[in-house]
């Protein structure tokens, strides 16, 4: 049982790096279109795509996309046996349902890298098709214009949640550092996190559009959102704050990979005594 804890811990911190690395690429490219006026900004599939142009470029692919993995199995310990103690209360209950949504988000990622590893898709990062693609096959469906709209309201309620834990500096409480760490660790996971806030709001808005309109091609992946917000007043200040804040988060996610509190046997227990309550019972 031990063993398959660390197995588990390891996961957890091999998804965080991961998931680091790949918005340290997301943010990097944003960051040099945005002092340049050119090149592209891109979302998570465009960064695994990314990997490919540098050395070893498979091998790093592989190596993130079982990171990816691994942080989708974390989220659904977090998620479906309550890793982080969060309780059964309404707060409790939507925090983990967003844990459930992410962990879907990065088991296609992983996924995603793996069909590219395997040569079943081409390497091209397609993140704006995606969106459209599935607000499309959303519109499609019985109310689907509510559909679209609710899930744009979803993502601007997790860009809401972002903006708290940038202004409450609520991430730090999972966090087990030095307060010498936590000196630089506190202003770089708010900037990544108020970043993260602005990117999904803006996601979530053209999702909201989308809806109103009936148009799935309203909708945008992270790249296109920047891209858009870029060509607005004041548009490429805010698209290069936001690209810096978004290697601020990349940074973050090897913090978290080195001093996030990660607990799986806790959750484990609390799991146990459940049954036997019930067996009890």
């Amino acid at each position: 049982m031990r063993a398959q804890h660390r197995s588990l811990e390891f996961l957890a911190r091999l998804g965080y790096a991961a998931r680091g690395a790949v918005y340290l690429i997301i943010g990097a490219l944003a960051l040099t279109a945005a002092l340049s006026r050119g090149g592209e900004a891109t979302g998570s599939r465009g960064a695994l795509i990314a990997l490919l142009t540098q050395p070893l470029g498979y091998l790093l692919l592989a190596v993130v996309g079982l990171g990816l993995f691994g942080f989708g199995v974390w989220r659904v310990t977090q998620s479906l046996l309550d890793a982080d103690g969060h309780g059964a209360g309404a707060r409790a209950l939507v925090e983990r349902a967003v844990q459930a949504v992410s962990a879907v988000v990065h088991f296609g990622l992983a996924l995603f890298a793996a069909s590219i590893l395997l040569g079943l898709r081409r390497a091209a990062g397609d993140d704006e098709q995606a969106a459209i693609d599935w607000t499309r096959l959303l519109l499609a469906q019985p109310f689907g214009r509510w559909l679209v709209g609710l899930a744009g309201l979803a993502v601007i309620g997790a860009a809401i949640g972002m903006a708290t834990k940038a202004w409450t500096l609520a991430f730090m409480r999972r966090l087990s550092c030095d307060p010498e760490v936590a000196l630089w660790v506190r202003p770089l996971g708010r900037l990544g996190y108020a970043a993260r806030a602005l990117v999904f709001l803006i996601l979530g808005s053209f999702l909201i559009t989308a809806a109103y309109h009936a148009d799935p091609n309203e909708a945008h992946g992270l790249g296109g959102s920047l891209l858009a917000v870029r060509d607005q007043p004041f548009g490429p200040w805010i698209f290069g704050i936001a690209a810096l804040g978004l290697v601020a988060f990349g940074a973050f996610g090897f913090v978290e990979a080195r001093y996030r509190q990660i607990h799986p046997d806790a959750a484990l227990r609390r799991v146990g005594r459940a049954a036997a309550q019930r067996g009890t019972g």
